[in-house]
């Protein structure tokens, strides 16, 4: 792979995990709205904007040739399927958190995320990593254990969100297509199901979309378009660098996520937690070290070969 498209590609994931770090504000202002309802107008209107999206950059004979192509390769498709409801299950609990004042949980699963994908990476690619960078597994494995004890029980949000979108990352990482494309069609896996939600819930009058103002509906609408914007620079990015590099910079969001939470939002922030992220601060320090430390002497490699 050229420096310059893993240079870009690092860009892409990097703004991406900008963008979902600041993505709880939005939430914020639905939170009058069922987190269910939330989820169905999100796939919905998700959908409808890529396909705009689609034709604006004159992809469509693309998707098409795409969806076609599935008949001769079903494993793919499997794939996309898996994927499409592991996003959905993500979008649910990560709204149903936000919403529900659990912000700084949120934040403890995708700073696990990031471990989880170099896990998978491991277990499923085969990529390699030093003694540091298993150490720090043990460190972040340490983290999650004192936050369970603590509480009682075991995090079942943060454990849900780490390993639903690290799952979702291998699975984009395995589906070479182009990332508009990919995107469409995760979301046509789950409009049915969406649309059909939303038909219930209009029939008994349990619906805010077009009952409540016109805020909430714009708002409701627009959760297509900021959606489908970071997830589209994710798959640029997941595709042009190595799965171990997407989850070093996945601990962006969370990092965001906490600050809103603790500073914007006055969530509790207890000793025992700072206690857990501590550990998993630490843990994400020494993989970051480790990584620099390995880039660094590659480059030196590569240098001494070339001058002999």
């Amino acid at each position: 792979m050229k420096k310059n498209e893993m240079q870009l590609g690092a860009i892409h994931a990097g703004f991406s995990y900008l963008l979902w770090g600041l993505l709880p504000i939005y939430w914020k202002f639905l939170g009058g709205v069922n987190a269910m309802e939330i989820l169905a107008n999100r796939v919905v209107w998700s959908f409808a904007f890529m396909l705009i999206i689609l034709l604006i950059t004159k992809k469509w004979g693309l998707f098409v040739c795409t969806f076609r192509g599935f008949a001769n390769n079903k494993k793919q498709m499997y794939i996309l399927m898996i994927a499409s409801i592991l996003l959905s299950v993500n979008w649910f609990v990560y709204i149903w958190a936000v919403n529900n004042g659990h912000m700084v949980e949120t934040s403890l699963g995708y700073y696990i995320n990031p471990l989880v994908s170099i896990l998978l990476g491991v277990i499923v690619l085969k990529e390699k990593l030093t003694i540091y960078q298993y150490a720090a597994f043990i460190l972040a494995a340490i983290g999650v254990l004192i936050i369970s004890f603590s509480h009682g029980q075991f995090p079942w949000i943060s454990i849900i969100l780490a390993f639903s979108f690290g799952i979702y990352g291998l699975a984009k990482k395995l589906i070479n297509i182009d990332s508009t494309v990919g995107l469409t069609l995760e979301t046509l896996v789950v409009v049915p199901i969406a649309v059909i939600y939303m038909c219930y819930i209009f029939i008994n009058g349990s619906n805010s979309f077009l009952t409540v103002d016109l805020g909430t509906d714009f708002l409701l609408i627009g959760a297509g378009a900021a959606t489908a914007v970071p997830l589209i620079y994710f798959a640029k990015g997941a595709q042009k660098i190595p799965l171990s590099l997407l989850g070093f910079l996945q601990y962006i969001a969370p990092t965001l996520t906490l600050i809103l939470g603790v500073f914007v939002y006055d969530e509790h922030f207890s000793k025992i937690q700072l206690l857990s992220f501590m550990f998993i601060w630490s843990a994400l320090m020494i993989y970051s070290l480790s990584k620099t430390k390995l880039l660094s002497e590659i480059k030196m490699r590569k240098e001494k070969s070339a001058t002999m």
